[in-house]
């Protein structure tokens, strides 16, 4: 028995098809969605992202607009960027990409972006907002983690869900996605006893720690649903992979279902990038989901 490989990239697809739908009525209505991007520096995982963003948005019909600033730029000089952005009525969702520049507070750009156009959904209102369970933007690779479950499993209530990793953008937001979806949650890190056996427990288990194939097959209990967000570059003899958190040659036997990486959550991330900035141009200007 072999499990089934969770294909991200057709998941995306279908995300990005029904956003360029929601896209297309809300032309009929008069309304644009855009998304802005401020990129500090010439990190080239950063401006590979941004190309990779910029590229959806043309694709599912949002206006993008870049900000590019010099990686010695002033945190003043990032916020005067962003207090435009907010100021923009045309402009429904910000996106600050990270890392900044190291003499540059992300906490307090990310703080200066208007909620109502966090598209990230790393505003302190939003991040309260979601463990409240009220509908906010929603941190895009979590989101995106949900979407591959419901698709896989459907309705998520009553099972076992252990999340590995208490990050603020993947592991915190996840554990109270989990919760808002009705799952008992666990959320294992750096200090967890035993932690192999507590995740051997789980019917969900969503990896997003950063260690390369840190979660063996005894961590798996047979017929799991695993979710897999991590992303690490390894060598192995004279080449260099990308792998996940998990061990997927060992895991592949034992799970149900199982995202590979790449090709798994990766392109999830991207395609609710592009929802929430649809959900957000919907809110600015009164409409529900379903107008």
């Amino acid at each position: 028995m072999s499990a089934t490989l969770i294909d991200g990239k057709a998941a995306a697809a279908r995300v990005l098809a029904e956003v360029a739908a929601d896209v297309a009525v809300l032309k009929t209505k008069g309304i644009e969605p855009a998304l802005a991007v401020v990129l500090v520096g010439d990190d080239p995982a950063s401006q590979v992202y941004v190309r990779n963003k910029v590229l959806r948005a043309g694709e599912v019909g949002i206006r993008s607009l870049e900000y590019r600033l010099s990686a010695d730029a002033s945190a003043e000089a990032v916020l005067e960027v962003v207090a435009a952005l907010n100021a923009d009525a045309s402009v429904n969702g910000i996106l600050v990409q990270l890392p900044l520049p190291a003499h540059i507070d992300e906490t307090r750009v990310l703080q200066a972006i208007d909620p109502a156009k966090d598209v990230d959904g790393f505003h302190s209102e939003n991040v309260g907002g979601l463990s409240q369970g009220r509908p906010v933007l929603t941190p895009c690779t979590p989101a995106g983690c949900m979407r591959l479950l419901r698709d896989t499993l459907g309705d998520l209530s009553g099972k076992h869900s252990v999340v590995v990793g208490r990050s603020n953008i993947v592991g915190k937001p996840m554990a109270a996605l989990l919760l808002a979806a009705n799952c008992s949650v666990t959320v294992l890190h750096s200090r967890s006893v035993k932690p192999e056996k507590l995740c051997g427990q789980a019917d969900i288990v969503v990896a997003a720690v950063g260690r390369p194939q840190m979660i063996g097959a005894n961590w798996i209990k047979p017929g799991a649903v695993v979710i897999d967000v991590g992303i690490n570059r390894i060598d192995e003899d004279g080449r260099s992979r990308l792998v996940g958190d998990v061990d997927f040659d060992a895991v592949l036997p034992v799970a149900s279902a199982i995202t590979p990486v790449p090709g798994g959550v990766g392109p999830m991330t991207i395609a609710l990038l592009m929802q929430n900035t649809v959900t957000a141009a919907r809110q600015q200007h009164g409409l529900t989901a379903q107008e």
